[in-house]
């Protein structure tokens, strides 16, 4: 049996998603946040020393990282509908789209949010000169940074359905969470990227999906 250590508003929706594409038997053990940092609780450790969400346990193998859970299910419970072969020439495309959203997509907008921070935590006194240098890596870096990738994507989404090939598969599932955390934050806007936002739209619409958000419980990127 599956099981997918759970936290809530994260990554492992995404892994709930996929679970339920692919109608396998699973079962959820949820983690709740702590209240004070938003962090995983330190019993994640007890299922994998990083301490974070998503972890699965499937039999005596653990797995961690999104991208390696992901590919993992698709290709032991996918019947090759998932995952393309090595020798498939869709084979690259689909790797460079595995890796591509937390490697390249996800930092900066990481960063943002890590910023946006800064300017609300720092003490009352010096809260002007953080929001100044948030600003400024937001201005220099930041902004840059997620208008080049995004452009990038609703490129690539004008004129196909899915990211690789003709039908969905893991890398679509693997790309959903940074897309639509994007959209939700209003870090993106839907009007400046219709075809990532069409996207977005698209998949969240899949009875599996939305059978993931019953079955996880709050998640602040769903759809309204």
């Amino acid at each position: 049996m599956i099981t997918l250590h759970h936290l809530a508003h994260s990554r492992s929706q995404r892994v709930l998603w996929l679970l339920e594409e692919l109608g396998v038997d699973y079962e959820i053990e949820r983690y709740e946040r702590d209240p004070v940092t938003n962090l995983a609780p330190d019993a994640l450790r007890k299922v994998h020393p990083l301490g974070k969400s998503p972890v699965i346990t499937d039999g005596d193998r653990v797995l961690a990282e999104s991208a390696t859970i992901i590919e993992y299910l698709a290709r032991t419970h996918g019947d090759g509908r998932w995952a393309p072969q090595p020798d498939d020439p869709d084979y690259w495309d689909f790797s460079f789209w595995m890796h591509y959203p937390e490697g390249s997509l996800m930092p900066p907008l990481l960063l943002k949010l890590v910023f946006g921070k800064v300017r609300t935590a720092a003490p009352l006194l010096v809260r002007p000169v953080a929001s100044g240098i948030a600003g400024q890596v937001d201005r220099s870096f930041t902004d840059p940074q997620i208008r080049t990738h995004f452009g990038f994507v609703d490129g690539h989404l004008a004129e196909r359905e899915w990211l690789v090939g003709d039908s969905i598969s893991a890398a679509d599932i693997q790309i959903s969470f940074p897309l639509e955390a994007a959209l939700a934050r209003g870090t993106a806007g839907e009007d400046d990227y219709p075809h990532v936002a069409d996207y977005v739209r698209r998949f969240q619409a899949r009875p599996a999906y939305r059978r993931a958000l019953e079955a996880g419980g709050d998640y602040d990127y769903g759809p309204a």
